[in-house]
């Protein structure tokens, strides 16, 4: 965290919130949700930290869950790759948005 700027908790949370209130926009929802995540993490360095972490554990995790959840671990790993694969692209407007939110705050 810098100086009391921000809080990367608390971009996280609105990241996560602002995009799924607006899952149904498909490029432009994140890239809301990222500008408004970046200028609450208070710089450009925070703000791509909470775009990764939940990132890469909402991913990982959606792998586990989908291997675990089918009888077969090979059908459940391949689902699981298709839903990393759909996390990662989220990502992409949401840095997009993060950055530029960074550099707002």
């Amino acid at each position: 965290m810098s100086e009391g700027k921000g809080s990367i908790i608390g971009a996280i949370i609105w990241m996560f919130a602002i995009s799924l209130l607006l899952f149904w926009l498909p490029v432009i929802g994140p890239l809301v949700a990222g500008i408004v995540g970046g200028k609450k993490s208070g710089g450009i360095g925070n703000a791509l930290l909470a775009v990764f972490l939940p990132g890469i554990v909402f991913g990982v995790l959606l792998f586990f869950v989908a291997t675990s959840l089918t009888g077969l671990p090979i059908i459940g790993a391949i689902a699981g790759a298709g839903g990393l694969i759909l996390a990662m692209a989220h990502i992409g407007p949401l840095i997009i948005g993060a950055i530029i939110g960074g550099i707002l705050a």
